[in-house]
């Protein structure tokens, strides 16, 4: 409860953060404060918080209940010193979990020329462009059905990022599964984006990327052995709800997972668009059959105050405001996952979501979607639609 009153306070104090953001002190600026502290060598700390309440009401299919709560509740804290070396770390109390947890050192620092930068620890995985989208910068409120199903998220690991005017090509192993736990086994991947325009509202991003993972078995206390699994399920781009209408079911003694990306963006002016293609390959030990899933997106934004979207190493980052009204975006997105594979019919489905966000500053960002969602499986038809809002509060 304490949590949940000091977000709200947050969130109606983020105007006036913003308004302060813009008052001069001399060397110190209310821009600096609270959330960071730049020291005279360059090094900066400070704290980095998130917080989102949803509220998702649904019609067209009685199986879903109306909700609205906590979306995310990240606290975290980061120290850096630019061209040189950065580490943060972060937890979701809403989630329980922990988020990025990492240090990275820039190779220029060490050697005297930019090979790049190295980084240890938790981060996300290289397959899944709109997954390695920060969540406070996404253009719809949820992400889209083959990034939900295939994208590994985060593993322990270490990578190494070279990030050039045209390209950007990232190498991971990643081994010991996660913070939580979970995942055991390793992975490599690697993805490579050509981006030959590559300036602020003119960007043009294509990029292919790949990995392949290896579960482990987990024994447990009582020396207990469980075959390696892998799932591949969808949620219909609503967050507050258990209900996943398509779902491969749990694949036991999983031996390896193949997965493979090609993603687009183009930005110019206040227009973008944005697309990807995932598959997933799950090879099965013995004689159990493999199986295979693929979806794809494509959305289209407009940024109707005039703004562009941002862009920045491989990444997409949200609209910074210009005006005193903050800006406006409308955005449109189709998405499909066939998660129905030889006598495993996990199900089929494609979703329309329509989008409107209000950036109104820096720091508050309030949100908008519609979606119809369109499922099939087993010759089951389910088609709920979602009216969803969000507001967000992230410094």
């Amino acid at each position: 409860m304490m949590m949940s009153w000091a977000c709200a306070s947050l969130l109606l104090a983020a105007p006036i953060l913003a308004t302060a953001a813009d008052v001069k002190n001399g060397p110190y600026t209310f821009d600096n404060w609270p959330t960071h502290y730049v020291f005279s060598d360059g090094t900066d700390a400070g704290l980095a918080v998130k917080y989102q309440y949803d509220v998702d009401r649904y019609s067209g299919d009685g199986s879903f209940e109306d909700a609205q709560t906590n979306r995310r509740k990240e606290f975290g804290a980061f120290i850096k010193k630019p061209g040189v070396y950065d580490a943060t770390a972060v937890y979701d109390f809403q989630a329980r979990t922990w988020l990025d947890v990492f240090a990275r050192v820039q190779t220029k620092a060490l050697f005297g020329t930019d090979l790049g930068a190295l980084r240890a620890g938790f981060s996300k995985t290289p397959v899944g462009f709109e997954g390695n989208t920060g969540t406070g910068s996404t253009t719809f409120l949820e992400t889209a059905l083959p990034i939900q199903a295939i994208y590994a998220s985060r593993r322990l690991g270490v990578d190494w990022a070279l990030a050039r005017p045209a390209y950007i090509i990232n190498l991971g192993y990643y081994t010991g599964g996660d913070l939580q736990g979970d995942s055991d086994g390793h992975m490599v991947a690697g993805r490579v984006a050509w981006t030959p325009f590559n300036a602020p509202g003119n960007v043009l991003h294509l990029g292919i990327s790949a990995s392949r993972e290896t579960p482990d078995w987990i024994t447990d206390g009582r020396g207990v052995a469980t075959p390696p699994g892998s799932r591949l399920r969808a949620k219909p781009e609503a967050s507050l709800t258990d209900i996943r209408l398509i779902d491969s079911g749990v694949l036991s003694f999983t031996d390896s997972i193949d997965r493979r990306g090609l993603e687009g963006l183009l930005i110019e002016g206040p227009w973008s668009v944005q697309a990807e293609y995932l598959r997933a390959d799950i090879n099965r030990q013995g004689n159990r059959p493999s199986y295979s899933a693929d979806g794809y997106y494509a959305f289209v934004s407009w940024v109707v105050t005039g703004e562009s979207r941002g862009y920045a190493a491989g990444n997409v980052a949200d609209v910074k405001p210009k005006g005193p009204w903050g800006a406006v975006e409308l955005a449109l997105r189709y998405s499909e996952l066939n998660l129905d594979d030889g006598v495993n019919l996990g199900g089929r489905e494609h979703d329309i979501t329509f989008g409107a966000n209000w950036y109104i500053n820096r720091y508050l960002k309030l949100q908008g979607n519609y979606v119809h969602a369109d499922s099939t499986r087993r010759d089951v038809v389910v088609d709920p639609n979602v009216v969803e809002f969000r507001a967000q509060v992230m410094f």
